[in-house]
């Protein structure tokens, strides 16, 4: 009886420390995901900026751009660059899983047997789960622990994929960049995918035919096509960063979830635990008295 006490108090102990870095890991998440929105919130600004500089730009190349298509070119010549962005920890409940079966059911879709498809991972757990998947990966990222760490991240990504020079012009149908990703939700997260190059023609009609937010109408100075792929690589830039800030607030979203249920579960746990050391150590005290009742009992003589 002593022992069985002796090992619920430790179970109960362990439970308690358990608790306790539970706790704090929900704190620690539930703060990060407020910082990677921040970002999100922050950076949507300087998109805005970006996205006027592409209208003026594409105006100033093409003034009918609300007509401008991209050049055809022949599928041998077609690159897909997909990023897959996951996790480096794990405790995030299916998070990898779910990006890695969207991805799977999006590339088939992107590429033919023609076609070179040139994958990536962003975190050493998604990495393990697109090998399992049978994706031969050209390389993978490690996922930024700060919000000041993205930005190395993207510089990385676009130095390592090697995007056409001129992603604006000619060289643009040959490159697709796709990425795939988890984002925020009001139910936690969902896998999301985005096409970043080659750029959508609708999407650069609709930049070309927007009205200036001001009376004072803008005009690039020099060279226009220069101006425009300045600013196409701001909007990849900007793409990325959002696509990792997005990610790494869903991660920790999910391992928010995961921390809460474990909480939960440990707390029930403790209760079981707990419950099980009071009848334990109320049927010891009930097997002493009964001892002491009988030894008395012994002592007396007989009537």
């Amino acid at each position: 009886m002593t022992t069985t006490l002796t090992a619920l108090r430790r179970q109960i102990g362990s439970a308690g420390d358990l608790k306790s870095v539970v706790r704090t890991m929900k704190a620690s998440a539930a703060s990060a995901i407020g910082q990677y929105e921040q970002s999100v919130a922050a950076l949507a600004d300087y998109a805005r900026t970006v996205e006027l500089g592409l209208a003026v730009s594409l105006r100033a190349v093409d003034p009918q751009g609300a007509q401008r298509q991209a050049p055809n070119t022949t599928v041998a010549d077609a690159v897909v660059h997909a990023i897959v962005f996951g996790s480096d920890q794990g405790l995030v409940g299916r998070f990898n899983e779910v990006v890695v079966e969207h991805a799977l059911a999006q590339l088939p879709h992107a590429a033919d047997a023609k076609t070179a498809v040139k994958v990536w991972a962003v975190g050493e757990r998604v990495q393990a789960r697109l090998v399992d998947a049978g994706i031969a990966l050209e390389g993978s990222f490690a996922v930024p622990g700060s919000v000041e760490l993205i930005t190395q991240l993207v510089g990385q990504i676009l130095l390592t994929i090697q995007l056409p020079d001129d992603p604006a012009m000619s060289a643009m149908p040959r490159a697709t960049l796709l990425l795939f990703y988890n984002r925020p939700s009001e139910s936690g997260y969902g896998p999301v995918s985005q096409r970043l190059l080659p750029l959508d023609a609708a999407w650069q009609r609709g930049l070309a035919s927007q009205t200036w937010p001001t009376a004072q109408l803008p005009e690039v100075l020099g060279n226009p096509a220069l101006a425009l792929q300045a600013f196409i690589r701001e909007h990849l830039f900007v793409s990325l960063f959002r696509a990792s800030a997005e990610s790494l607030a869903s991660e920790n979203a999910s391992r928010l979830a995961a921390m809460q249920r474990a909480d939960r579960n440990i707390g029930e746990l403790l209760q079981e635990l707990q419950a099980s050391f009071h009848q334990l150590r109320q049927a010891s005290i009930d097997e002493e008295l009964f001892d002491v009742i009988a030894g008395f009992d012994a002592l007396q003589p007989n009537s």
